[in-house]
């Protein structure tokens, strides 16, 4: 832990140097609201987000807040390891187009229906049910902003594959719902909160439970989202090297809220940008499609609710960093790797838009330890 600042109600804990005025401003919002509980952990990825900073952790006692969870419900990282040593940039090349033929990328949506067990028990949620049919197409597409689909190269010896996706319209439209309602009846209670995009719902209404089995059911369809997506270019790496085994998966959330007991309390821990690191839990920590990314192991810290950062965070907005970065100096930084970064409007996606995702590892060395350093081989961008 690097700072702690006391002058709230609750002290609020960062794993970090500094922060940006405005996601400091969100997170002493948190540490006073009155039923947030024991402290406010923010991660050393943190920065500004809706109500509440991505890379925070937040726990309550007996209500949810939807935009403490965030509009990706469920978006997080899966990542395989193969039995592959070496691989060359021109079956790389070979294998990320074809992964492009098969994976809709951005707002495109596969053009047949998608077989998933899961449709078959979704919840009798009227969001849920209104997105059910267009989320068969959805089923197995990447999405865009930060999402991504990288082979890398492990200090292990091995290659290995990861993805960054979430849960598409399901997460999107259950969010923007939610939060909806909780604004209408924080306003019509006159509910004591720092800010609008802090609503919650109360754990007890009908509301809150609906929200909270419409948000794990984004989480489950997030998860086989990921799922079918890897084994898809599991077959393609497969078939292009002929020999490959793999080792099962690692599949983690980043947006979500769960109950966990933490100092004696039940309590619903809001995890907005950030991983469940319990003792010996397996995790990922993507760093930017320039930069290492990380397999880790949790070290169970109770002061961070158990968890960690879920990237190396933007240290620039989208539209400031196509505005002010140069282009060719972010494509030197990409040099070795199979890449799209071509264009000026590609620039929100570059390495200098982030954070250093070394030092991000570094200040949160009591959180977790690193397994597997992953350089990137080859990225294809959402």
């Amino acid at each position: 832990m690097n700072k702690v600042i006391t002058t709230e109600k609750l002290p609020i804990k960062m794993w970090l140097e500094t922060i940006e005025d405005e996601a400091l401003g969100q997170a002493r919002n948190l540490a006073n609201l009155p039923f947030a509980f024991r402290q406010i952990a923010i991660m050393p990825d943190s920065h500004v987000g809706y109500g509440m900073p991505i890379g925070g952790v937040l726990a309550t006692c007996g209500v949810i807040i939807p935009n403490a969870v965030g509009v990706d419900i469920g978006c997080g990282v899966m990542s395989v390891k193969t039995s592959l040593t070496e691989i060359d940039e021109s079956t790389l090349k070979d294998i990320m187009g074809q992964i492009r033929a098969v994976i809709p990328v951005g707002f495109n949506h596969n053009k047949e229906p998608r077989i998933w067990e899961g449709f078959a028990r979704a919840p009798d949620i009227k969001i849920i049910q209104d997105e059910l049919k267009s989320a068969r197409n959805q089923l197995g597409t990447l999405g865009g902003g930060n999402h991504f689909i990288e082979i890398q190269r492990g200090d292990d010896g091995h290659i290995w594959i990861m993805l960054h996706s979430g849960s598409r319209n399901f997460g999107f439209k259950t969010a923007k719902t939610y939060h909806m309602r909780a604004k209408e009846l924080c306003e019509r209670w006159y509910s004591s909160i720092p800010h609008k995009d802090l609503s919650f719902l109360s754990m007890d209404s009908q509301d809150g439970q609906e929200y909270f089995s419409a948000m794990n059911y984004c989480l489950d369809f997030a998860e086989a989202n990921r799922e079918e997506m890897m084994s898809q270019i599991v077959q393609i790496v497969c078939s292009a090297t002929a020999s490959m085994t793999y080792q099962p998966s690692i599949n983690v959330h980043h947006n979500y809220a769960v109950m966990e007991h933490h100092f004696g309390s039940n309590v619903m821990v809001h995890r907005k940008g950030a991983i469940r690191a319990y003792e010996g839990q397996l995790g990922i920590v993507p760093g930017s499609m320039g930069t290492s990314s990380y397999i880790t192991e949790g070290l169970g810290n109770e002061e961070s609710f158990k968890s960690s950062s879920h990237g190396a965070g933007r240290k620039m907005g989208r539209k400031v960093a196509t505005q002010t970065l140069n282009l060719a100096e972010e494509q030197e930084k990409m040099v070795g790797i199979v890449h799209g970064l071509r264009n000026q409007s590609d620039l929100d996606e570059a390495p200098g838009a982030y954070k250093s995702i070394d030092e991000v590892m570094a200040n949160q060395a009591d959180l977790v330890r690193i397994v597997c350093k992953l350089q990137p081989l080859a990225v294809i961008k959402g």
